[in-house]
């Protein structure tokens, strides 16, 4: 194994942990502390708390909670929510903030903690102000439709409120099953309107009419000597009007009218030191809604009220209503344009606070959890705060630093970070592509700083950035280098070049630094000749640019050739024919891209290595074997004492094999397996020394090797959706599952050709379907933004709903109104300016587009940039001939471009209107790209959880997996897709361990996860649904369960329509559902469409379809309808005879059960002879028919999603763990047959998971 010298194929460092425990704790304490630190997060104690004037009450905390955060919950608290301008004493001390509860003396079980009333600041005072006006609109969606806050929606428990799963059995009867209309199989009719239900919760108590800031502020100078701080007006429902004074002490009504000003206190004078307080004592209404709305904000889960770090936008809203809202005026106003709410009017410094974090301590995970938290929790803010900059930016409220440039050239600085555009400015971009090469380049930048960041190497520092999309426009925001802007870059550069080439850089400092991330980055150390022809040692892309900020810190910057670049679509003139590879030539590579900058993705590289690693290893395998056969026939032909000399040639030889196998599969060190690629090879400018050609030319041949194998190997192995482990249902998971084999999207040409070179090409037609649903879509989103450009802001709502009936309206009838405002201004216009000509709208670019021509350049796009022709002359031939949905496609063009449409039914098929008007198009969002920081420790303990799983060790698995789940949600919060696919995995393992309560509990804290963090229609929230309506089933929730599949059933119509793999595992589980609710009509109609899906996407000779026949023969029986029941059942029988022989498990219990409705069949036609006859009916019993039962039911369920259940006792398991520790990795059938033989279970058999 050592001569192998094995340098394992992965990106990211092997887990510095380890090393670490060596270094810094021989006793290896380290090891028990994730338990200890796991149980301090979990075990909780309770305190007292006693707020001022009422009665005290007990509270749950953590010993890991900070001060600061007790501070939150209490202002959560249905007791204490209105109060934000407090302290709290423990034994008359003032605790410090940022203090964590388990280290404060004094402070345990049953400790009581007075909150003491802070005098208030004007800040302060704001922030009261603003926290009251989220209390009264806690219960209002508006925020989730607009996007701010941290708001999103959740629609689960609008489906789980109403069964607990306590009804008795003969209450079952009541429950209407009955789906809408559209949910049913064949339905064409795709309703928008039920994607967001209407919610009685959500009706809003209206506890005041209006709440505003007085037009007396700012308080005059003899008042701030009185205490003033701010004046409010209040209209209460009682239509009294208030004038309120603000001051230190607290808050009281003045005697001021709206025209006349008297700051003295009303009689009689009450001063309360909440705003709540007062207007409870003033307005009895307003008691009475307040404390209604506070108990329905306080029943509603934790994650439906938690802010996420992470703004999600949703596509679709109703109109809403504008409300007066004091607070969103305060926010908005210029003066403070989107500036942090908690600083007001004061600037974070963004690179001291991101860069700070980064050098905290990560020695012992105590440290590295304080460290990842505060690095997750800075870089959320900053991507609100980056995100509000680029919107403002945009809207022009922000003044350019170059205010006499072109605009698309002028660059900003805002709240201490720095916004530009990604347009090629000053032509730096030229010789890559120009304004295409600038756009990319902001995203391959991203990637760049993703990896380095995930590397994490100490000392070497990346900056904050993020790419917004936002109207059409990029813009790039990043946190500012201490010192860079006071003098040009020019000067500040050393190490790399900014001139692609031409004047190149090092620095023994960042060689040093960058030389640890090249093995993990699999970045080849290099030289490069500068313009005195000296050679210069890089360890990155030549344009990585190193900078020393004022603040001592090495800057890496422009990290775009971070990835090795991929030659595919490298199209160059000098290229030889000879040098491209075989698999790539006959898929018609290389081609000519918009931009040069297009790279090679980590998990390809991943792959690629993966794969060269096992070739490597194979070859010294049987070279070994080889040299040990030779040494064996001379060991037998020399005497039997052996002479030195034969030792070292067998040394020799292995030396000899390894340096061979190290050659053969482009090892950079012919010592040991070590693959590494020269990011610069396809650089314009760079030079290369003569005498290092052959070097580059073999560096070369690698990376053409890696573009073949994404050809030849990766997407072939997309084939994965033929078994259904991978299953997109629409554009965001197609990408996913591409960018897991590590292609890139702009292979989707290639990936088409394929799809429609195999032979099960039916089987996949829903792949193809996707595919060629984005190429449109993407190939529209490219048209839109250039579009999108020429668009004055008056006409953004009439030029974006053009480009909608263009893109997907039947109708001929192109811009036939425009919008109040723009002819009520043209006309004003022209009264004044008496006649002269105006431009009317149709003379905009952008209203003379048509149909026909937008269609024209998608072909056009789809042609250059994905290298796929459509053959088609209009998007309705499109849509007739792959089957595609409209609306599909106006949720995929909606999400990729930020567009918001407005909730109704919209009639795609009507030929003389257009579909869209100015009001569909409520708003545009900006669509973020950013870094995604997570924690390291709780990753680890996933992967391990995730092979303990697959050995068995299920109990094992189950107990890391909710240690990750802890650390996760320390670092991250609970609103995290990382936290989602822990409560996932724990749901599924309670599941199979028969814990359904607990099942439940994690599911549905998953699903809500899902819908406020994904999206409520996105796939995996989809899957979750689908997941909890099983266990909820399990746990006698039969009528929810029910629910939660039309939902699913629904939203995956919307998401994909009804020809999908995934409708038919939603139907026969619907039809299963049904036949427990004995709503046997449906069921058969839910069952018979499963089977036709399931005999198309699975295949007629399937385990699965036979599966899907059985189910068909249970529900015709329990109807008494024999004669079809014995029909899918003997096609069932025939299925299993053939897959899995007579003997197997399956067929025997088809036989038996084909025998026994024989026999009922003959009962029942005895029975109706017998009435026939007329004779004497005492003899003849009549014929039972059997009623489904919950648990065969379940048990079939469980069959259907692929679940095997393992009802074994504690003491089983524990024997079963300990038999399995002592073998390293056991397939699952071994463990499988293993139980079989433990408890003679009967489970059908494993293929029928598949």
């Amino acid at each position: 194994e050592k001569e192998i010298g094995y340098s394992p194929p992965t990106l990211t460092e092997e887990t510095p942990k380890d090393n670490r425990l060596e270094q810094s704790d021989p006793d290896k304490r380290e090891q028990l502390s994730i338990r200890d630190i796991v149980e301090l997060q979990e075990t909780g104690f309770i305190v007292r708390i006693q707020p001022p004037g009422t009665e005290s009450f007990e509270l749950q905390v953590s010993g890991q909670m900070l001060v600061a955060e007790l501070h939150q919950v209490l202002m959560d608290h249905e007791i204490t929510c209105h109060r934000t301008c407090f302290s709290l004493q423990l034994g008359g001390a003032t605790l410090d903030s940022l203090t964590e509860l388990h280290s404060i003396q004094g402070l345990h079980e049953g400790a009581l903690i007075k909150l003491v009333e802070d005098s208030y600041s004007v800040r302060d005072a704001r922030l009261h102000l603003r926290h009251v006006c989220d209390l009264l609109r806690s219960l209002d969606p508006a925020d989730s439709y607009n996007g701010v806050n941290g708001s999103s929606l959740s629609y689960l428990t609008f489906y789980t409120r109403g069964d607990k799963g306590n009804r008795r059995a003969s209450e079952k009867e009541y429950v209407d099953c009955s789906p809408p209309e559209y949910i049913l199989p064949g339905c064409k009719d795709r309703p928008l309107t039920p994607l967001q239900p209407i919610r009685d919760d959500w009706k809003p108590l209206q506890c005041l009419r209006v709440l505003t800031m007085s037009s007396w502020n700012p308080p005059p100078g003899n008042r701030k000597m009185h205490g003033d701080l701010m004046y409010l007006n209040v209209l209460t429902m009682e239509d009294r009007e208030l004038n309120i004074t603000s001051s230190t002490r607290g808050f009281y009504l003045n005697q001021s009218t709206a025209f006349n000003f008297n700051p003295k206190p009303a009689v009689p004078k009450i001063l309360c030191h909440s705003l709540v307080e007062l207007l409870s004592q003033v307005s009895p209404a307003f008691r009475k809604n307040f404390s209604a709305l506070q108990k329905k904000r306080v029943q509603q889960h934790p994650y439906e009220r938690f802010a996420a770090p992470f703004q999600v936008f949703t596509w679709t809203a109703p109109h809403g209503d504008h409300t007066l809202d004091c607070v969103r005026v305060e926010e908005t106003h210029t003066s403070r344009m989107g500036q942090d709410k908690h600083t007001a009017g004061q600037s974070r410094d963004w690179n001291e606070e991101l860069q700070g974090c980064r050098e905290l301590p990560r020695n012992s995970l105590q440290d590295r959890l304080h460290r990842e938290r505060s690095i997750f929790k800075t870089s959320s803010d900053f991507v609100a705060a980056a995100t509000r900059g680029a919107v403002a930016v945009i809207d022009g409220n922000v003044m350019p630093l170059n205010p006499g440039e072109a605009p698309h050239m002028q660059m900003f600085i805002w709240n201490n970070l720095f916004f530009s555009f990604g347009f090629d400015i000053s032509e730096h971009y030229r010789p890559l592509g120009g304004n295409a090469a600038a756009h990319a380049a902001a995203i391959c930048d991203l990637r760049g700083v993703q990896a380095y960041a995930s590397v994490d190497t100490e000392g070497l520092h990346t900056l904050g950035t993020i790419v917004v999309d936002y109207r059409g426009i990029r813009v790039i925001a990043q946190t500012i280098v201490p010192g860079l802007l006071e003098k040009s870059q020019e000067q500040s550069v050393i190490y790399g070049s900014n001139d692609y080439g031409s004047t190149v850089f090092t620095h023994p400092r960042f060689l040093e630094l960058l030389d640890k991330t090249c093995k993990p980055l699999r970045i080849q150390r290099h030289q490069v000749l500068d313009q005195n022809n000296i050679p210069v040692e890089l360890c990155s892309g030549v344009e990585t640019k190193g900078i020393l900020g004022n603040d001592g810190r090495s800057y890496i910057l422009d990290l775009l050739r971070t990835f090795p670049p991929d030659l595919n679509f490298q199209f160059s003139e000098t290229e030889e024919a000879k040098d491209v590879p075989e698999e790539c030539q006959s898929f018609g590579y290389p081609q000519q891209h918009h931009h040069s900058l297009a790279s090679l993705r980590p998990e390809l590289i991943e792959a690629f290595v993966q794969h060269r690693y096992e070739l490597y290893v194979k070859m010294v395998a049987q070279g070994l074997s080889q040299l040990e056969e030779q040494s064996e026939a001379t060991e037998q032909n020399e005497d039997l004492v052996c002479e030195p000399g034969t030792r070292d040639t067998t040394t020799a030889g292995r030396r000899d094999l390894i340096v061979k196998a190290c050659k053969a599969v482009g090892s950079v060190s012919d010592s040991c397996f070590d693959i590494r690629f020269n990011p610069d090879i396809c650089s314009p400018g760079v030079r290369f020394s003569p005498e290092f050609a052959e070097e580059v030319q073999k560096q070369r041949k690698l990376l053409w090797d890696a573009a073949a194998f994404l050809l030849s190997n990766q997407i072939p192995a997309l084939r994965d959706c033929l078994d259904h482990t991978a299953l997109p249902m629409d554009g965001v998971t197609l990408t996913s599952v591409l960018h897991q084999h590590g292609v890139n999207v702009r292979y989707l040409g290639a990936l088409l050709r394929e799809l429609h070179r195999v032979e099960e090409r039916e089987r996949l037609s829903h792949i193809k379907r996707i595919c060629i649903s984005e190429v449109i879509i993407r190939s529209a989103k490219h048209i839109f933004r250039t579009y999108l450009q020429d668009v004055e802001p008056a006409a953004f709502s009439a030029a974006v709903s053009h480009f909608l009936n263009c893109l997907l309206s039947s109708s001929t009838c192109v811009l036939d109104s425009c919008s109040d405002e723009l002819l009520s201004r043209r006309r004003s216009r022209r009264r004044r300016s008496h006649g002269s000509r105006v431009p009317l709208l149709t003379d905009s670019m952008w209203a003379r587009l048509t149909p026909s021509e937008l269609w024209g350049r998608i072909r056009t796009e789809a042609g250059d940039y994905y290298h796929y022709t459509i053959d088609s002359e209009n998007i309705d031939e499109v849509i007739e001939k792959h089957d595609l949905q409209r609306i599909s496609l106006l949720r995929e063009i909606a999400i990729k471009t930020g567009i918001q449409v407005q909730l109704r039914e919209y009639v795609f098929e009507s030929r003389h209107r257009p579909v869209f008007g100015e009001e569909d198009v409520v708003n545009m969002f900006p669509v973020v790209k950013h870094l995604k920081p997570t924690a390291t420790d709780a990753t680890q303990l996933l992967q391990q959880a995730q092979v303990a799983v697959q050995q068995g060790l299920l109990k094992d698995g189950y107990e890391l997996i909710s240690q990750a789940l802890t650390l996760f949600s320390s670092v991250c919060g609970v609103l995290h897709e990382d936290v989602c696919v822990c409560l996932r995995l724990l749901g599924r393992l309670s599941y199979i361990l028969g814990e359904y309560a607990d099942a439940l509990s994690h599911q549905e804290k998953a699903v809500m996860s899902s819908e406020r963090v994904l999206g409520i229609d996105h796939p995996q929230t989809i899957q979750d649904y689908t997941y909890l309506a099983l266990y909820c089933f399990a746990g006698g929730q039969h009528s929810t369960s029910l629910q939660l599949l039309y939902r699913a059933r629904y939203l995956t119509l919307l998401v994909s329509g009804e020809d999908h793999p995934q409708v038919a595992l939603l139907d026969s589980m619907l039809g299963l559902v049904l036949h427990a609710l004995m709503e046997y009509e449906l069921s058969l109609k839910f069952l018979q469409n499963a089977l036709n899906l399931t005999s198309k996407y699975r295949g007629a000779t399937s385990l699965r379809h036979a599966h899907s026949h059985h189910l068909l023969a249970t529900v015709y029986e329990t109807k008494g309808e024999f004669r079809s029941a014995l029909q899918h059942e003997k096609e069932a029988y025939s299925i299993y005879k053939s897959q899995v022989g007579e003997n197997h498990d399956s067929t025997r219990e088809s036989s038996e059960y084909l025998k026994s409705l024989t026999q009922q069949a003959v009962v029942l036609q005895k029975a109706i002879n017998h009435i026939y006859s007329n004779t004497p009916s005492a003899c003849i019993p009549p014929p039972k028919f059997s009623t489904p039962s919950p648990p065969a039911i379940l048990q079939q369920l469980n069959l259907t999603c692929g679940i095997i259940l393992i009802p074994l006792s504690a003491k089983e398991v524990a024997d079963l763990r300990t038999e399995m520790k002592g073998k390293d990795k056991v397939q699952v059938e071994e463990l499988e047959n293993h139980l079989l033989k433990q408890k003679d279970l009967r489970t059908a058999h494993k293929g029928q998971q598949n």
